[in-house]
């Protein structure tokens, strides 16, 4: 059974855990592509014991060799995911843009870049992946590799640094890198063994600092700030203003205290997390006022995330100078 594991984000009213692949699982089970996989949790494939590999959440490949009726719709992973696409083209999505792989391309998203594959459906072609949990969920957070990695400590803080610092999404895939995933794929298929595949996944992030340096990767310090944490939870915000926000579960949510989330916030919005939230209720809920003619005003308050109507009308009025009766009918 899947171990159930702490949610890792919220939106648009739910909270998410790690992707299950649902609509990969099922096209497996209706024998429409290949798929060799090891997972933990939620993730698909054959089980990893909990002592083997710790940190390792998912990696395999799936081949399909037709046309599909399914896609991995808007997720994020527990850990740094590095997907390879050998054969065929595939719609990627990441942070809301697209772009379409094409053989030999590896796709990086961190645990707090949403994207998908699909446009809605996937494409022919044969896709791997590896997912590592570095002990984060936010950009400001410091990574914590798995104890079975044995690159040397220097080259493994210049490969965090880059990983960090750079969220380029998309690379060319050098030979080495396109042979460390065959490899997997071949040990997943035939060998069983834990121990070559901590040596093809060392070897594997090796080949990534590799290609890191010949490229010259850019690397921008900001992209680690604990403010671009707070920035990038309020741009959701809006997605999910029906939840039960309190100061404290918004400063969590960053993975900050509550003071220094106070700070960025004012810092970003010029305002209080509360007044910011309550603006980005009022303005919902004005908009609902006028597009959903047949919805009541007590509904519309409970759906903003208010938790009286009475609470509504009064922050209603002092934010638009009017009731929201007579907002509606204006």
């Amino acid at each position: 059974m899947a171990q159930q594991h702490a949610p890792i984000y919220k939106e648009q009213g739910k909270t998410y855990h790690p992707d299950t692949c649902n609509p990969l699982i099922e096209a497996v089970n209706n024998g429409e592509l290949e798929l060799a996989a090891l997972g933990r949790a939620t993730y698909p494939g054959e089980r990893i014991p909990d002592q083997v590999l710790p940190g390792l959440q998912s990696l395999g490949y799936w081949d399909a060799t037709h046309q599909q009726q399914w896609g991995l719709p808007w997720h994020r992973n527990e850990g740094i995911e590095l997907s390879f696409l050998e054969t065929g083209s595939m719609p990627f999505s990441v942070d809301g843009k697209e772009v379409n792989l094409t053989p030999g391309a590896l796709a990086i998203t961190r645990p707090w870049q949403p994207h998908r594959l699909g446009r809605p459906n996937i494409g022919i072609g044969r896709l791997h992946w590896i997912i590592i949990d570095v002990g984060v969920r936010q950009p400001h957070q410091e990574w914590k590799w798995p104890d079975w990695l044995i690159i040397m400590p220097d080259d493994l803080a210049e490969l965090t640094a880059f990983l960090r610092e750079n969220e380029q999404p998309v690379w060319e895939a050098t030979g080495e890198i396109e042979n460390c995933f065959r490899q997997i794929g071949k040990t997943i298929r035939e060998y069983k063994s834990p121990s070559r595949l901590a040596v093809y996944a060392n070897e594997l992030l090796l080949h990534l600092l590799d290609l890191f340096r010949q490229q010259k990767a850019t690397r921008t310090r900001s992209l680690t700030d604990a403010r671009r944490s707070v920035d990038l939870f309020l741009d959701s915000l809006e997605a999910s203003i029906q939840e039960p926000w309190t100061l404290e579960s918004m400063a969590e949510c960053c993975g900050l205290g509550v003071t220094r989330f106070v700070h960025y916030c004012r810092q970003i919005t010029n305002s209080t997390p509360q007044h910011y939230l309550n603006r980005l209720r009022l303005e919902a809920a004005a908009d609902m006022l006028k597009s959903e003619a047949g919805k009541s005003i007590v509904d519309i308050a409970l759906n903003c995330g208010f938790s009286t109507s009475q609470y509504f009308a009064t922050a209603f009025r002092k934010q638009f100078d009017c009731t929201p009766r007579q907002f509606r009918s204006a």
